[in-house]
C-alpha cells in the first residue's frame, strides 16, 4: 500500500468527497485529538492506496496531517493493523526518518475501526513514469536507487528491541511464518481458483533455506513507500503495518522486484516508476546493499522468488475486495487486477519450480 498522502508533489487524482471511511464523527474526534487543526476540515482521499485507507486532512488555516485506517468490508484481521503501524513508528521515531504519530483512536467507535493520525511529510514521491518525467531528470534517478538501498541498510542495523518485537529476534522460523500467513489471508479472501499460487507456495515451503539472521523487515519496502527530499535523499520511509521480525533479505527481494526495467515482461506494479532511463539496475542495487552488509547475493534468489508470490497473493486480495465492492479500484476494473495476479503467481510459480532443494 502506497501511502502517498505524505507527499505535496502528488499528481494523482484526489476525491474530496466525503468518504464512508470517514462518517461525520471523525471531524469532532480531530478536534480533540490533534488540538493544532482548526476546523472547516477537508478530506482527500489519496489515491494510489490499496490497502489501509489514507486521507490527507487540511483545516482552514491549511495545516495538514494524514488520517490512516484500515479498508471498508471483510478483511484479515492482521492484515490491515493500523495500530501496530503506529506503535512500530513511535519506536523508530528518532531512529530513522518516519512521520510522527499524532493520535491514535484504538476503539473503532468513531469510525467503525481504528483511526491512526501522522505528521505530514513534505516531499515528493515516485510513482509512475509521468511523476519521473515531471518531476526528475536522468542526473537525479541515478541518485535514488542507491539512498534507497542506504535506507534499508539502516533498516535493518535496527535492533528489534526498538519497535517493540524483540522476543521475535530468538526466532528462526521466519519464511514458515510469513508462507503460512499469505497463504491463509489468499485461502480465506478467495473468490476463485489461482492454481499457481498453490503451486508456487508448494514450491517455496520445499525450498526455504536456513534463516541466518533476524531483524527488523519493513515488508514493504520499494520506490513509492519512501518519500524523497528535494536533493533525493529518503526522508520518509512510508507505510509500516506488514512490519516484522525475520531474514532482511525479504526486503531485499521485494525491492528488486518492485524495481522494474525497460524490457521487463512480467512487472509487480502496474505502472512502475523506475522503467524510465537513468534509474540504477537491479544488479547495483544488489551489489551495494550486499557490500554494506556483507551479504552473499546468492541468497537472493529464493527471496525473489518468494516475493513474486507475496506480491500476487496481495494483488489476488486487492482483486477480490474490488470485484466485491469494499474498496475502489481508482482508474482500474477488477478484471485488470485479476489479470495482474495471475501474470504474477506465473512468475512465481516458475522461479519458485527452478530453486534448489536444501
Amino acid at each position: 500500500m502506497t501511502a502517498a498522502g505524505h507527499a505535496r508533489t502528488d499528481p494523482a487524482p484526489i476525491d474530496t468527497t466525503r468518504h464512508a471511511g470517514l462518517p461525520a464523527g471523525v471531524d469532532a474526534w480531530l478536534g480533540r485529538a490533534v488540538p493544532e487543526l482548526q476546523g472547516n476540515l477537508r478530506h482527500e482521499v489519496i489515491a494510489g492506496g490499496r490497502s489501509n485507507l489514507t486521507y490527507r486532512i487540511t483545516d482552514a488555516a491549511g495545516h495538514v496531517v494524514v488520517l490512516r485506517r484500515p479498508p471498508l468490508g471483510n478483511h484479515p484481521a492482521t492484515a490491515h493493523d493500523v495500530l501496530r503501524e503506529a506503535r512500530i513508528l513511535r519506536g523508530l521515531h528518532g531512529h530513522l526518518p518516519v512521520p510522527r504519530v499524532l493520535a491514535v483512536e484504538e476503539t473503532g467507535e468513531v469510525a467503525g475501526a481504528p483511526l491512526v493520525v501522522l505528521e505530514h511529510l513534505d516531499g515528493v514521491i515516485l510513482r509512475s513514469p509521468a511523476d519521473v518525467d515531471r518531476l526528475t531528470t536522468e542526473a537525479d534517478r541515478s541518485l535514488i536507487g542507491p539512498t534507497l538501498v542506504d535506507a534499508l541498510v539502516a533498516v535493518h542495523r535496527l535492533a528489534p528491541e526498538v519497535i517493540g518485537l524483540g522476543g521475535l529476534a530468538r526466532r528462526r522460523d521466519y519464511l514458515t511464518r510469513q508462507l503460512g500467513r499469505w497463504h491463509e489471508n489468499w485461502r480465506r479472501s478467495r473468490i476463485r481458483d489461482l492454481p499457481d499460487l498453490q503451486t508456487a507456495h508448494e514450491h517455496l515451503a520445499a525450498a526455504a533455506p536456513e534463516q541466518s539472521r533476524s531483524g527488523i523487515v519493513h515488508g514493504d519496502f520499494r520506490l513509492d513507500n519512501c518519500m524523497l527530499d528535494a536533493r533525493w535523499r529518503v526522508q520518509g520511509v512510508l507505510d509500516w503495518e506488514l512490519t516484522t521480525v525475520g531474514d532482511p533479505l525479504a526486503d531485499v527481494g521485494q525491492l528488486l522486484v518492485y524495481w522494474a526495467q525497460a524490457g521487463d515482461t512480467a512487472r509487480a506494479l502496474y505502472d512502475p516508476a523506475t522503467v524510465r532511463p537513468g534509474f540504477s539496475t537491479r544488479d547495483d542495487l544488489l551489489s551495494r546493499y550486499c557490500l554494506a552488509t556483507g551479504t552473499d547475493p546468492e541468497r537472493i534468489d529464493y527471496f525473489v522468488a518468494y516475493n513474486w508470490w507475496k506480491t500476487a497473493c496481495i494483488v489476488e486480495g486487492v482483486y477480490a475486495r474490488v470485484a466485491q465492492g469494499a474498496m475502489s479500484g481508482g482508474d482500474r476494473t477488477a478484471a485488470s487486477f485479476a489479470e495482474q495476479s495471475a501474470a504474477l503467481a506465473g512468475r512465481a510459480a516458475a522461479l519458485a519450480a527452478a530453486l534448489p532443494r536444501p
